[in-house]
């Protein structure tokens, strides 16, 4: 059985046991979260998919903690004028792990 969620603007499919990255979350590690935003819900053959979500079904996950993805580096460059810029960016992720995936009524 997995899920496919809405979180921080992006879909992730997701199912019991699954370690994912998504936007950072204020939260500290080892919080428990529910997350009501399923889009649908794959078991075997059977699948249920919301319009946008499906009612009574949610998605509950463990904090883990926050990480950093690596540096990227943004130049921006004007041919044939003194203009150059350089900056690097590390986007901060919240690591969860899923617990449970549940399909409601």
């Amino acid at each position: 059985m997995y899920a496919i969620i809405e979180t921080g603007g992006r879909q992730v499919a997701v199912a019991a046991g699954d370690t994912v990255k998504v936007d950072k979350l204020s939260l500290e590690p080892g919080t428990g979260i529910q997350i009501d935003r399923v889009l649908a819900v794959v078991d075997g053959t059977k699948t249920v998919c919301g319009s946008p979500y499906v009612s009574g079904a949610e998605v509950k996950a463990e904090v883990v903690g926050t990480i950093k993805e690596r540096k990227v580096l943004v130049y921006k460059k004007r041919p044939r004028r003194v203009y150059e810029k350089l900056r690097g960016h590390r986007q901060p992720y919240t690591v969860v792990k899923i617990t449970e995936v549940n399909v409601g009524g």
